[in-house]
């Protein structure tokens, strides 16, 4: 019995869900209707203030919708929070509230889940177990044990019943996108492709609710990160791990927030800002393999110092092609070479071949303006809302809309960089640091290329 009314609480029933997110669009939509035709009977700055309230109401709908229906369509709504095209900041902003203060489910559920899993309690499983989780998400919950060998590790438990509301989850997120495309373009002159983040999201709910595949991630990591013995990756324990059910070594440390800000060591915060910024830019440019889900909370620092990675269910692999375009687009930058730029902007699906590539061109260079000019910076000099704004307006005027796959992944890693960089606020120069990180991708790729 206590099975089955836990389990409602993600399932709710197919009715009562749809009927939840039926009137959850339906509350969108006619907020949106409402400012839409008070719209031309405003003064223009009281127009928009009205917008952004509208926005900033019906994001906290969304994140009390997604908290009483937890499970599936929770995690679509933290998705839907890295996409900064549908709502303005201010209202993303309050959708990451989808990505914390989660709570546990109740332990006798998660030991039976284990038992279905693995076939055994998990006192017979570890020589302990703890019962309490130490953290807490929307498709599952994480304990600490200890292997019968004396190993400490981490035990990933997906909530049972969570896999039976994907489906119409899935079909409730296309009807919001359907409100959000309407309102994008309707009153925020923005055209959105709802069917390509659609099956983005669809993608990468599959693959997180897929313990085998976030494994065979971490696998790719260690095989990947073997020369990087600052930077720690868990090590998977096969026999205890299913698709629902993922034992990792445990990783100990500070979380990476914990040394943000300039009460913490200077020269820690330099160690890491440094070491970071290094970890992605060689997914990108040396591994093709991107983790991106860049939140604060994957990352620990140990004491060592090293840098640890946590959480692989969303992991990007991109084909070599495309991470070779990705190295030219980055030399070309760096060199102030146009005509490079604009090949490798064609090649990477940014620009059709009968566009003019120079707007676009200057695009990137106001993007990435902190890496391009020779000095230090703070990282809060750049100012990234003004940009993306700036920006925004650039390719509307010029009809940029180009917006392929590994790109949005790309952005959403390159935003989750920046947010890093100005938690540790460490001064340095980062073009410095950017043509060393390229230098070391452009050595791996000639060793690649005579290996071949």
């Amino acid at each position: 019995m206590a099975e089955r009314k836990n389990r409602e609480t993600l399932t709710s029933g197919r009715a009562r869900r749809a009927i939840k997110i039926g009137g959850l669009a339906s509350q969108v939509g006619t907020s949106y209707l409402w400012a839409s035709l008070r719209r031309p009977f405003l003064a223009s700055g009281r127009a928009e203030q009205e917008l952004l309230d509208t926005h900033l109401k019906n994001a906290r709908r969304i994140v009390e919708s997604s908290k009483q229906l937890r499970g599936a369509f929770m995690k679509l709504i933290q998705m839907l929070s890295t996409r900064a095209d549908l709502m303005p900041n201010e209202a993303i902003d309050i959708l990451k509230a989808t990505q914390s203060d989660v709570p546990p489910m109740d332990y006798k559920l998660i030991a039976q889940q284990l038992r279905r899993e693995l076939g055994k309690s998990p006192e017979q499983l570890f020589a302990s177990f703890e019962t309490e989780a130490f953290a807490a998400a929307s498709l599952g919950q994480v304990h600490r044990a200890r292997l019968k060998n004396g190993e400490e590790v981490a035990v990933k438990i997906q909530y049972p019943g969570v896999d039976a509301t994907v489906e119409q989850d899935l079909q409730n997120l296309k009807l919001l996108l359907r409100t959000l495309q309407t309102v994008a373009g309707d009153l925020m002159r923005q055209k959105i492709d709802t069917k390509t983040i659609f099956a983005e999201l669809e993608t990468r709910l599959r693959e997180e609710l897929d313990y085998v595949n976030e494994a065979r991630n971490i696998n790719e990591f260690r095989r990947y990160l073997a020369d990087e013995p600052d930077v720690l990756i868990p090590r998977v324990i096969k026999e205890l791990s299913t698709k629902r059910v993922l034992t990792m070594t445990y990783l100990d440390g500070y979380r990476l927030s914990d040394v943000f800000g300039e009460h913490a060591d200077l020269k820690l915060r330099t160690w890491v800002a440094r070491k970071y910024y290094q970890l992605i830019w060689r997914q990108i440019l040396e591994f093709g393999l991107l983790h991106t889900d860049p939140q604060p909370g994957n990352y620990l620092v140990s004491y060592h110092p090293r840098l640890a990675m946590l959480d692989f269910g969303s992991v990007r692999r991109f084909p070599d092609p495309i991470r070779r375009a990705n190295l030219q687009l980055a030399q070309a930058m760096l060199a102030g070479d146009d005509r490079a730029l604009g090949a490798a902007l064609l090649k990477l699906g940014y620009l059709d071949r009968s566009q003019d590539p120079a707007p676009l061109i200057k695009v990137v260079y106001v993007l990435f303006e902190p890496v391009i000019i020779d000095r230090v910076y703070h990282p809060n000099e750049y100012d990234a809302v003004a940009k993306a704004a700036a920006v925004g307006e650039m390719a509307f005027a010029h009809k940029l809309y180009k917006s392929p796959a590994h790109g949005i992944f790309l952005l959403r890693a390159l935003i989750g960089l920046d947010g890093i960089m100005k938690g540790l606020a460490v001064r340095t120069n980062y073009c410095t640091l950017f043509r060393e990180c390229i230098s070391a991708a452009t050595r791996a790729n000639a060793r690649f290329t005579r290996a071949r």
